[in-house]
C-alpha cells in the first residue's frame, strides 16, 4: 500500500473553496458529474458506498434518489464539510479506501468513486476491496483522468508507466499544487478485470450546454479532446 495519501495536504488546503464551488464549477458540475451520473443503475432502495466523497455532493444526490448511502473520505476537512452538507442523512466516515475497510463482505449494491482513484497508485488492491464489498452483480461506477488528456499536459512523461505527476490547480481561487497518478489505459482496465469485474460501459464525456455557457473556450476544447474517463463495471 502507498504511504501517506499523496493529495491529502492539497485537499486540506482547498477543502472549503472546493466545497463552495463544487455545485457550479464547470469541469465538475457540467462535465464529469453528468457523465458519471448517467452510468448509474437505478439506486432506489440500494446500499451505496461513496468512496472519496469529498464535500458530499454525490452522496446528497444518491440520497435524494432513494439510496441508502455510506460515504467516506481520507481528508478530515472534507469529511467535516460532507457531514455539514448531509446532516444526519448519510453516514460519513474518515477512512482511506486504499486499506481494508471495516464493512462486511457483499454489503453494497453499488460503489461510486468519482475523481478519487487518480490519487491512488495501486489499483489492484483497491479494486479487490471494492469487489469484496459488493454483492454479486453489484456495480462499480467511477471516473478518473483520461490518459490522452494527461499526456497532452505532460508530453515528457512515459505513457506506458504509472507516474506521479503534479498539476497547479487555479480554478478554486488559490493556486494549489496537486499530485496525482497518470497511467495508461491498460493500467486502468486490467486491474479492474483481474479483480473480478466485467466492464459494461466506457464513457468519454462531452461537455454540456451549461458548460458552454459558463466557459465557451474550454467547452470548445473539450468537444475535440477528452478530459475525463468514466466507467461502469459489474462484479462477477
Amino acid at each position: 500500500m502507498d504511504g501517506k495519501p499523496v493529495a491529502l495536504e492539497a485537499y486540506e488546503m482547498l477543502a472549503e473553496r472546493y466545497a463552495a464551488l463544487i455545485d457550479t464549477k464547470p469541469h465538475n458540475a457540467y462535465y464529469e458529474r453528468p457523465a458519471t451520473l448517467s452510468l448509474l443503475p437505478d439506486v432506489r432502495g440500494k446500499k451505496v458506498l461513496d468512496a472519496g466523497c469529498g464535500p458530499g455532493v454525490y452522496a446528497e444526490w444518491l440520497t435524494a434518489q432513494g439510496a441508502r448511502v455510506v460515504a467516506l473520505d481520507v481528508s478530515p476537512k472534507m469529511v467535516q464539510l460532507a457531514r455539514e452538507r448531509l446532516s444526519d442523512k448519510v453516514e460519513v466516515h474518515l477512512a482511506d479506501f486504499r486499506q481494508r475497510l471495516d464493512f462486511e463482505d457483499g454489503l453494497f449494491d453499488l460503489v461510486l468513486s468519482a475523481l478519487a482513484m487518480d490519487y491512488v497508485r495501486d489499483w489492484h488492491t483497491v479494486f479487490r476491496e471494492f469487489h469484496r464489498l459488493l454483492r454479486t452483480n453489484g456495480h462499480l461506477v467511477m471516473s478518473c483522468g483520461h490518459p490522452f488528456a494527461d499526456m497532452l499536459l505532460h508530453p515528457e512523461s512515459n505513457y506506458f508507466q504509472v507516474e506521479l505527476l503534479h498539476w497547479v490547480w487555479r480554478g478554486f481561487g488559490i493556486p494549489v499544487r496537486m499530485p496525482s497518478h497518470r497511467r495508461p489505459l491498460s493500467a486502468i482496465l486490467n486491474p479492474l478485470l483481474e479483480a473480478g469485474f466485467d466492464v459494461e460501459r466506457v464513457l468519454e464525456p462531452l461537455p454540456t450546454e451549461e458548460f458552454r455557457q459558463a466557459d465557451p473556450e474550454e467547452y470548445e476544447k473539450l468537444t475535440r479532446q477528452p478530459g475525463f474517463l468514466c466507467l461502469r463495471a459489474v462484479r462477477r
